[in-house]
């Protein structure tokens, strides 16, 4: 490791031990940070699965009724069912923040309960009736699955970035204050050495001369 460039003296060394003090507990305060985001992460990955394969089971099942429908009905009449909307979505969308990082939140509003589907009943299949209903719950559960997968990704991007801080702490700064600090205490007890073996060669010829 490359000793820094300063010179030996007390002052010095004063300022690097200030400053290996202030590494040392922001190493440790990254460290801890880590860990904890490395948790938060964990939950959020597990809680991503669980919502992907909810959505994903809803839309496997939309999908196999809607080509039920599809196989029952004619193109005209699908076109005719499908071309208005059942349901609409109000989100409000902002940020939050997981540990110190700016993540986005959306904070869905509750759905007309009394909304109707866009033709008659008699116009339509049961099977087109059930992946229109069920198509207008999935929109809030990927809205929401959006969120999570967000957070999930800025919140890795962050890990990573704090693991090369706590690193670049470790392994290169609080290395090169220590061996600083060893050299320059090493120069003084030098340096003060030579001073009594002077001041004791002085002492020694003014004896002499008395």
């Amino acid at each position: 490791m490359t000793r820094l460039n300063v010179n030996p003296t007390r002052m010095e060394l004063k300022k690097l031990k200030a400053r290996l003090n202030t590494a040392t507990r922001g190493h440790k305060l990254l460290k801890d940070k880590s860990e904890e985001m490395i948790r938060r992460f964990s939950l959020l990955i597990k809680e991503n699965k669980r919502m992907r394969d909810d959505v994903e089971a809803e839309l496997s099942q939309t999908l196999r009724d809607f080509s039920m429908a599809k196989s029952l009905m004619s193109g005209a009449e699908i076109e005719k069912a499908f071309s208005m909307p059942s349901a609409t979505v109000q989100a409000d969308f902002s940020t939050t923040h997981v540990m110190s990082v700016e993540v986005p939140e959306i904070i869905l509003a509750e759905g007309d309960k009394n909304a109707t589907l866009p033709y008659a009943f008699t116009e339509i299949t049961s099977e087109a009736d059930a992946s229109v209903s069920r198509i207008g719950g999935v929109i809030n559960k990927l809205l929401a699955l959006a969120a999570v997968e967000k957070t999930a990704a800025m919140l890795a991007l962050e890990i990573e970035r704090n693991k090369r801080r706590v690193n670049a702490l470790e392994y290169v700064m609080i290395p090169q204050l220590i061996e600083t600090i060893d050299y320059i205490k090493a120069k003084l007890d030098e340096n003060e050495r030579a001073a009594t073996t002077r001041l004791m060669k002085v002492k020694s010829m003014i004896a002499e001369r008395a």
